[in-house]
This record gives C-alpha cells, sequence and structure tokens, in this order.
C-alpha cells in the first residue's frame, strides 16, 4: 500500500523553483518576495516493485521510410526575413515562442505574417494585452488588413480554444501567453504554473489541429524568457526579437529552431508604415562620407551564418580629469578595456592620459572577438591622427601578447566587403581561400598592423 504524509510546499512566482522551506529571496532566480506556499504536497510511498503495464497505443508504429513528410513542409511566411530564420517558413502543427522587450515591434511584425497567411489561408490572432479597436487600428496604418484574418481581444483561455474551434485557422497568435489564464491552474495569470498549463493546452490544440502557432512571451529585466524555462523546452522554435529603442534596426534570432538553423538572423526596419525586412542591411553600419577621417576602422561581423558590414569609429581626446574617461556605445566594455590595453602596452600607443569614445555605427551591436582588431587601429588612427585609407576592412581577433589570431569565414566575409566596393583588406595569417580581385595583407601581430598604416 502506497503511503502518504503532508507538509508544507514553497514555489517562487517567478521561476518556479520550490525551496524546500520559505525563504525571503529565492535561491534560483535571486528574486525578493517571490516564494509562497502552495499547500501541501503530497508524498507518496511506493514499493519497489510496483510496475507499469502496456497499454493501448494511439498511433501505430510504422518504418521511417514510410513516414509522410509533406506534412512537415515549411510554408512560407510571406516576409523573406522571417522565413531565413525559420529556415524556409511555418511548419503546420509547429509552435513558435517569440520573445522581446516591451514596444521592440512583435506584435506589428506577428501582425504582418498574419496578414500575408491570410492571403492563402485563415489566420487568428487573439491578443490579451490590446482591444480589438486598438490593434484594427494598428492594421489600418501598417496595411494588415485581410478579409480571412480574424481578431479577437480574450484572456480565457476556454474562450480562447473555443475561437479556434469556430474559426478553424491555418494559423494562431497568441499574444501574449502571459496574459491568458486558465480556470483549472492556480494562480493568477503570467505566473509559473498558468503560463505552464496554458501553454501545455495550446500545444496540444496545434499538434491535434496541425496549426501552426506564434506564442508571444515577454522577457525580464536582464533580456531572459520571462516564465518557467520548461516553457521554451515545449515548444519547437524559440525566437527572440531584439532591438534598440532608439534605433529603427530589429533583429530576430533562432535560439531554437527543430525544422531549420539555429544560428541564423534577420534584419528588419520599423517604420511608422509598418516592418520591413532588410535583406542588404550592410549599408546602415557604415557613415557615408566623401574624405577619409581619423579614428574610423571597417569590419566584417558574423551575425549567424550572415556577414554583416560594422564601422567602428574611435575618439582620442586630452583628457582634463584625473581618472580618464573611457565611454563605449555597441561594443563590450570589457573586450574594449582589454584591446586598448594591449594598444599601449604592445603597440606603443599611449593612451593613459586621454579620454578614449568608441562606439559602431546605426544602433549595431559588435561582441565578436573578430572585431578586436578594428577596435585597436580605430583608436590608434584618433590618437595618431592619421585616417585608415578608403576601401580598407579589418579582421582579427588581438590576443594580449599582441598576436592576432585566426577567425571563421575569412573568404565569406571578404567576399561580402568585396561586393559592397572595399579592395583592400588586413587579416591574420593563414586565412584560406579569398575572393579574387582584392588586395590582402596578412598582419600577424599589433605593431605589423600598425606599421602597414600611413603615419
Amino acid at each position: 500500500m502506497a503511503k502518504t504524509r503532508d507538509r508544507p510546499a514553497y514555489r517562487c512566482a517567478e521561476c518556479g523553483h520550490t525551496p524546500p522551506r520559505w525563504v525571503g529571496r529565492c535561491p534560483e532566480c535571486q528574486a525578493w518576495g517571490s516564494v509562497a506556499e502552495v499547500g501541501a504536497a503530497p508524498v507518496a510511498l511506493r514499493p519497489l516493485t510496483a510496475a507499469v503495464t502496456a497499454g493501448a497505443v494511439t498511433t501505430p508504429a510504422r518504418p521511417i521510410a514510410e513516414i509522410d513528410v509533406e506534412a512537415a513542409r515549411a510554408r512560407p511566411t510571406g516576409v523573406g526575413e522571417l522565413d531565413r530564420v525559420l529556415g524556409g517558413g511555418l511548419v503546420p502543427g509547429a509552435v513558435l515562442l517569440l520573445a522581446g522587450e516591451p514596444g521592440v515591434g512583435k506584435s506589428t511584425l506577428l501582425l504582418e505574417v498574419a496578414r500575408h497567411y491570410a492571403a492563402s489561408g485563415t489566420a487568428l490572432v487573439v491578443t490579451g494585452e490590446e482591444s480589438a479597436a486598438q490593434v484594427r487600428l494598428r492594421a489600418e496604418r501598417t496595411g494588415a488588413l485581410h478579409p480571412r484574418l480574424y481578431l479577437a481581444a480574450e484572456t480565457d483561455l476556454a474562450a480562447l480554444l473555443g475561437h479556434v474551434e469556430t474559426v478553424d485557422p491555418g494559423l494562431l497568435v497568441v499574444d501574449s501567453v502571459q496574459t491568458i489564464a486558465s480556470p483549472a491552474a492556480e494562480g493568477s495569470a503570467g505566473g509559473v504554473t498558468q503560463v505552464r498549463a496554458v501553454a501545455a493546452a495550446l500545444i496540444a490544440a496545434a499538434k491535434s489541429r496541425n496549426m501552426a502557432t506564434v506564442l508571444v512571451g515577454h522577457v525580464t529585466k536582464d533580456g531572459a524568457i520571462a516564465g518557467p524555462r520548461v516553457l521554451e523546452h515545449l515548444v519547437d522554435v524559440v525566437l527572440q526579437f531584439e532591438g534598440d529603442r532608439h534605433s529603427t534596426l530589429r533583429l530576430v534570432r533562432a535560439t531554437k529552431n527543430r525544422f531549420g538553423p539555429a544560428d541564423e538572423v534577420g534584419c528588419f526596419e520599423l517604420t511608422d508604415g509598418g516592418i520591413e525586412g532588410l535583406p542588404d542591411p550592410s549599408g546602415l553600419f557604415l557613415s557615408r562620407r566623401t574624405e577619409p577621417v581619423p579614428g574610423t576602422c571597417v569590419t566584417v561581423t558574423l551575425e549567424g551564418r550572415r556577414p554583416l558590414l560594422a564601422e567602428v569609429q574611435a575618439l582620442v581626446a586630452r583628457s582634463t580629469l584625473a581618472t580618464p574617461r573611457r565611454a563605449v556605445s555597441g561594443l563590450d566594455s570589457a573586450r574594449v578595456a582589454m584591446v586598448l590595453a594591449v594598444l599601449e602596452r604592445r603597440g606603443r600607443v599611449r593612451l593613459g592620459a586621454d579620454d578614449v569614445f568608441s562606439a559602431t555605427v546605426g544602433g549595431v551591436r559588435v561582441t565578436e572577438p573578430a572585431a578586436d582588431l578594428a577596435l585597436a587601429l580605430a583608436v590608434a588612427s584618433a590618437a595618431r591622427d592619421a585616417p585608415i585609407p578608403p576601401a580598407t576592412v579589418v579582421l582579427g581577433e588581438v590576443g594580449l601578447s599582441g598576436e592576432v589570431r585566426r577567425v571563421g569565414a575569412v573568404g565569406r566575409r571578404l567576399a561580402e566587403a568585396a561586393r559592397l566596393g572595399f579592395s583592400t583588406a588586413l587579416v591574420p595569417p593563414d586565412p584560406g581561400p579569398l575572393p579574387d580581385g582584392m588586395r590582402v595583407t596578412e598582419v600577424a601581430d599589433l605593431g605589423a598592423a600598425l606599421r602597414a598604416l600611413p603615419r
């Protein structure tokens, strides 16, 4: 016989962690005041000899060669940059989780996707954050109106499933999963238990009806997806929507994708008329000038598998403070500090009494080590007041001893630079196959790279 005993159980409302006793601060997510008692937890003591008997199967097993793959073919969304990230489009029955900061453009993008889908099928958008009239105004402004695009404002899971039964859509968009509540689960909407129950019900509906489903998710203040981590394991695709409020550039990254590559990036531009894909966004990250200016250097970064040209700018000025300033925008501050130290110690560029400001152009964030050499040369150019020759692109990771290390996909990076008119490149030793028509100089260390520049 199984014996049970009751003991208090505690759960964190932020991350779902279950500590053995009440604590004021969750040991998992470090949130204060989020741990609460959830009632008695039955503990069953079963004999070790208990066994599970075989039951009826839902679908008989078949040889793998006889499985129909047409049901898993991706259907293009009509938004080319999103199709690039998804690996071709939406797969019927797939469940996607799109997370991003408030106001970044998630609802606008999905409304555009629903409008394209409605051109050949039926799409249903269920919003729990806005009224139907507010979404209708946005759709009218962005041109996303279509007779087969249905809209409902609901926060109850049962009502949402009722709309699905009535409309029978091929695409369901839920904005957002944290605003939907299930009457069968405890807690308020957005809690760990509610999010888990709502997601499980929607995933079951998507699989049984062969309906592509997109769930919009919130993020925490540190950029992580809010709610239980099990949500990311249950869905098929996890997309991160990134963007700066002061820039029109938006990036969609796939952090998990069961149907395609998980390292692709889609680029979009958010305007008053909606959101548009940018198949060639490199021009946004380069400044346009007629004469070369000291303190600027162009490099090529890899966003997923896509090479993008980015311009690194630096300004060196005599400091009037006891401690010179080091300001960074769009770059990793720790990596910038390391490059400045190597530049001063190995490259003999004196910066101890100067303010150094470094930034990127166009709001792009560059954290790849391949941009180290470009940053070092931009600072050296600013300190010497000598511009880098035009049409020059720089690649390479800088080590603490001043050596220039190899980076991946040099040929693909230089091919993108050559396509945009760059004819000269500084690269690490042994770069591999290179594009025709580009003059390439291999530099083994930081000193050799500085000597290759005009003084």
